[in-house]
């Protein structure tokens, strides 16, 4: 009896410092990479458009291809923000900072994608804006090894700081896009339109030598744009610190 008492309390003591220690690795676990994700909510987006934008967000971010990216480095973490964007003082929090443990986290996140109510309270589109925004959210998190805003529009800036004065004081943030071109069903020219447009976020809102723009043939196709998006942009990170980061 006294033997089963004692190697009961050892069994417990063993459980409990086994938890302890998880909890510390937990805790010590590295951020990669801090990723705001920004959505265009100007007068271009109508209330379809804004549905497949996030409607299309929400599955990228649950599809397991996705999810493989966030979780390719277990002891290297994703912080991950969310808002929208569309005049100068108009951006709106959808999700505010979480780190990325399980699957279970990005499926609250979509949850909370599907359940925001589009915030109008600006027509224009401030593209400069809403990078400076965007960093100001991620000197939040100076820890992570890699500071990224993954920026959707379909249209150029057309009032607040120029992008490209923005791009310049942003320092080692990278700036990736998301350009919703047109709809090919529906507009003729739609190639051409989708093109020129990538070609000014190329020119004035990503910094080609560390940055990349993917486009999409319409909000239809943002779904699919956007898991080719993630999944290029957190791989990145994740083999670089594979190849000797940190």
């Amino acid at each position: 009896m006294v033997f089963n008492e004692k190697y009961g309390s050892l069994v417990k003591y063993i459980f409990a410092a086994l938890i302890v220690i998880g909890a510390a690795q937990t805790a010590a676990a590295d951020c990669r990479q801090a990723l705001v994700l920004g959505l265009d909510v100007s007068g271009s987006v109508d209330d379809r458009e804004y549905l497949l934008q996030q409607r299309g967000l929400a599955h990228a971010l649950t599809s397991p291809e996705v999810a493989q990216a966030f979780f390719a480095m277990p002891n290297a973490t994703v912080d991950l923000a969310i808002f929208e964007w569309s005049g100068q003082y108009a951006q709106t929090l959808i999700q505010p900072w979480i780190t990325i443990t399980s699957p279970r986290d990005l499926d609250a996140v979509a949850q909370r994608i599907m359940q925001h109510k589009k915030s109008i309270t600006d027509l224009t589109t401030a593209i400069g804006a809403s990078m400076s925004y965007a960093q100001s959210l991620l000197a939040q998190r100076p820890e992570c090894w890699q500071a990224t805003f993954d920026i959707s529009g379909d249209g150029k800036s057309n009032t607040g700081p120029r992008p490209q004065d923005i791009r310049a004081r942003m320092g080692p943030v990278i700036v990736n896009a998301l350009v919703v071109g047109a709809d090919p069903t529906v507009s003729k020219g739609a190639d051409q339109h989708t093109t020129e447009l990538a070609a000014y976020f190329r020119a004035y809102v990503v910094d080609p030598s560390v940055g990349f723009v993917e486009t999409a043939a319409g909000f239809s196709d943002y779904q699919s744009a956007m898991e080719r998006k993630l999944i290029k942009e957190l791989q990145v990170i994740a083999i670089g610190s594979a190849d000797g980061h940190q």
